[in-house]
């Protein structure tokens, strides 16, 4: 048998890397994935879409924000401008941190998608630590997003998919 007949699990066996594919190749190994997996790749990429449009929204709302801050600000040493200030900062900080783990999510959605079992443990633990974190506040769009990324986690983990995840056996 020559090197470009061989399996993938032949040349991981010889220590070699999988035979490459050239993009929009099929990968003859992987199935196509289930209806489930496909739609909760979408719903979290929708997610993300939206919980990097809430902070764009609180970013553009910032003068209201505040506002209210300084209405409730009872320290004299704090000046409204260092209120204004920091209230933009922490925005923008908000919008680059909803960017980066939205982007994370799309990421190992997609690998998800393309039957990685860990990488579905990774958005679940992404998507979690996100539910967690718009329980400090957001407003309903960041609630939104984060109901948008439960349902996509959610179909990944039925039982009808689950023949898409193969387990990793312990052997190696």
């Amino acid at each position: 048998m020559s090197e470009a007949d061989e399996s993938d699990d032949q040349r991981r066996a010889r220590g070699l890397p999988p035979a490459p594919h050239l993009p929009g190749d099929p990968d003859p190994d992987r199935p196509e994935p289930p209806k489930q997996v496909n739609t909760g790749f979408g719903l979290i990429v929708a997610a993300s879409v939206v919980l990097v449009l809430a902070f764009v929204l609180e970013l553009l709302r910032k003068d209201e924000f505040a506002e209210q801050l300084i209405a409730q600000n009872t320290d004299e040493n704090i000046t409204n401008a260092q209120i204004a200030s920091g209230v933009e900062s922490l925005l923008w900080a908000l919008v680059v941190g909803a960017v980066a783990v939205g982007g994370l999510m799309v990421l190992f959605a997609w690998k998800a998608r393309q039957g990685t079992r860990s990488a579905r443990t990774v958005v679940t633990v992404l998507v979690v630590v996100t539910a967690l974190f718009s329980l400090l506040g957001g407003g309903y769009t960041v609630i939104g997003a984060v109901l948008l990324a439960l349902c996509g986690t959610a179909l990944m983990y039925l039982p009808s998919v689950d023949p898409y995840f193969p387990r990793v056996s312990k052997n190696r």
